[in-house]
């Protein structure tokens, strides 16, 4: 199909009584395109945040497998045209389209939401104190956790969250970071997907800690 085709049809607007149904009815992919701290205050149950403000097209690239794969997004109202085309350029051609009217308009029609919980730095680290044994994740590439990283925390790469969230008990709680706060609210959104409803994110990440 021609770009043109592509980003037309990704840049649909979906009223939010349809954008609801497609994602229980159909078999598609939502990526949540806003900023992690906005994402964590409240989303769209199974939805994964990708922010498009930062490494959107690699992490899209590496966390969705199939680039045949359907595809619906919520975006920052002005950004849609942004998310299309870039979904394009790196081949995912079958975006469907957008939340018309973002999160607000699911919001004002009653939908569920999730939520993700955050903590500053200082928080983490009052918690750290108080109790040494704390569960920390830190979903940075192994090279990286090599180089430098926390005593005790655990080394599960976001670029292999398939393999890395084996090494997570659903029941236990943990503290996860990255290096600046993008690749932990991926990491925390994907498996708050699949049921792990006990992750707390780290802002800032390693470079604030």
């Amino acid at each position: 199909e021609s770009v043109d085709t592509v980003i037309k049809r990704g840049t649909t607007p979906i009223a939010v009584g349809a954008f609801e149904a497609m994602l229980n009815e159909t078999d598609v992919v939502l990526i949540d395109t806003r900023d992690a701290s906005e994402f964590g205050k409240g989303f769209i149950p199974g939805a994964i945040n990708i922010g498009i403000t930062g490494s959107f097209a690699v992490w899209v690239g590496t966390l969705i497998k199939d680039i045949k794969q359907s595809i619906v997004f919520v975006a920052e109202p002005g950004r849609e045209e942004e998310v299309a085309i870039r979904l394009a350029r790196v081949g995912y051609d079958n975006c469907q389209g957008y939340l018309q009217g973002g999160m607000a308009s699911w919001i004002e029609a009653g939908y569920a939401l999730d939520t993700i919980p955050s903590v500053s730095v200082e928080e983490f680290a009052a918690e750290e104190a108080k109790n040494p044994a704390i569960n920390i994740l830190d979903v940075r590439k192994k090279s990286e956790y090599d180089s430098e990283h926390i005593t005790n925390a655990i080394n599960a790469p976001l670029d292999y969250v398939d393999q890395s969230m084996l090494q997570v008990d659903k029941h236990k709680t943990y503290y996860v970071h990255c290096a600046g706060g993008y690749r932990s609210m991926v990491f925390a959104s994907i498996l708050k997907g699949k049921g792990y409803n006990n992750l707390i994110n780290v802002n800032g990440g390693f470079t604030a800690i």
